[in-house]
């Protein structure tokens, strides 16, 4: 098995749109965000015009070449190119690998994937907080290279393989699809049984008026920790990943400048996700995707929390959103006159905290089972991946059965 560099078996942005592209050339755009690290690429419904796009939207890419992220590289982005009836453009923050004659596209890809592949650029990236790397560092990487009938057995068995565990992996994000599914209704439920129910506006529970947060935010490898919609999904667990803004940024926003106990939600696209602050976050700031309310001291923010996952919620964020031509935002005035129905009595309110605990408690131990299901399948994939193209088992003889134990 020979080793050649990258460069010596791929081209390397070969194709590049330079700036004088006819201002109607019309593409799909995809950015670093589309790209996940199954290898799966989330093509926009939107095509856009080479004048109104990015700038950074350079990258011609033809189907069967292989995007590897050059910026944050520990996010895995890697991909082979579907195929698509509109050209695909992607970002600068790409490299587009172009097979030559002594590679394999598909193996190509698989290769990118794996294990080794990935090491070695994490391990040649620059930056802590925005780690990255250059092309040419990319094309200098060494690729372990069996003859082409050999490559072309190692794609198929991976082709077979990696499909069989994503089907199951699908299974498993489609279980915890019905899981928040029975979450809301039971929510839904709780609210409506409560005792003693009474309707206010949001607005008359605020402490102070809701917040949006950072306009254009800068990233810096020290500062401020900056809260994101995606960060809400498990704030506490990524409270030491949080990307950092200068602190002189932030003092720009004091008024967005977290408090423990603030009810954080998201308020663009994804309305309604939402987290409670922590301590630990205390003096972070938010994204303008992002609101910050605080409640008076009588309010049991864990039920306005639990709410904001109810029919109720989302019937009233749809009317409050209904004429928005892109994707929803929900403004502040809106958000404050949104109508709340709960118990007037304190006490049942506290019971309703015990039980809303209690639900979300159960669904969360039956959604962690499957999110480690899922880690496991993702791992058996890295590890049959980095095997198969490593020479380390022979495909002719492997089936990589045996993975839904």
């Amino acid at each position: 098995m020979i080793s050649p560099r990258i460069k010596d078996v791929a081209r390397i942005n070969r194709n590049v749109l330079p700036e004088s592209t006819e201002p109607n050339f019309r593409f799909r755009y995809i950015d670093i965000g589309a790209v996940d690290s199954l290898g799966r690429v989330t093509i926009p419904d939107e095509e856009v015009n080479f004048s109104s796009a990015p700038s950074r939207a350079r990258r011609l890419a033809p189907a069967g070449a292989v995007v590897v992220s050059t910026v944050r590289t520990y996010l895995r982005a890697i991909a082979a190119v579907p195929k698509t009836t509109v050209p695909l453009v992607f970002s600068t923050g790409f490299a587009v690998l172009e097979a030559g004659t002594q590679i394999d596209s598909r193996f190509l890809a698989h290769y990118c994937r794996s294990q080794t592949f990935i090491d070695e650029v994490v391990a040649r990236s620059v930056g802590v907080s925005y780690p990255a790397i250059n092309a040419v560092d990319i094309g200098n990487l060494p690729v372990a290279l069996p003859d082409r009938e050999e490559q072309r057995h190692i794609a198929d068995f991976l082709d077979a393989e990696t499909s069989r565990i994503d089907g199951l992996d699908a299974s498993r994000s489609a279980q915890l699809n019905l899981l928040a599914e029975r979450e809301r209704a039971m929510l839904d439920l709780s609210f409506r049984e409560a005792r003693s129910r009474t309707q206010t506006r949001l607005k008359y529970l605020f402490s102070v008026r809701p917040r949006y947060g950072v306009l254009v935010p800068a990233f810096a490898d020290d500062g401020v920790p900056f809260i994101r919609v995606n960060d809400l999904l498990d704030l506490e667990g990524r409270a030491e990943r949080l990307r950092n803004i200068p602190s002189e940024l932030s003092a720009q926003y004091a008024r967005s400048i977290v408090q423990p106990g603030d009810l954080l939600m998201s308020v663009v696209g994804t309305l309604g996700r939402a987290a409670i602050a922590p301590a630990s976050l205390a003096g972070a700031n938010i994204a303008r995707a992002v609101c910050s309310m605080r409640f008076m001291p009588d309010v049991e923010v864990q039920l306005v929390e639990a709410w904001l996952g109810t029919s109720s919620f989302r019937k009233q964020a749809l009317v409050a959103t209904s004429t928005d031509t892109a994707q929803p935002t929900l403004g502040m005035e809106d958000l404050g006159n949104f109508s709340l129905t709960w118990p007037s009595d304190p006490q049942e309110r506290k019971r309703m905290v015990r039980e809303i605990i209690r639900i979300q408690g159960s669904m969360r131990e039956l959604s962690d089972k499957l999110e480690r299901q899922k880690s496991v399948l993702a791992e058996r994939r890295q590890a049959l991946i980095t095997a198969a193209v490593t020479g380390q088992i022979d495909v002719s003889t492997a089936s990589g059965r045996g993975i839904e134990d």
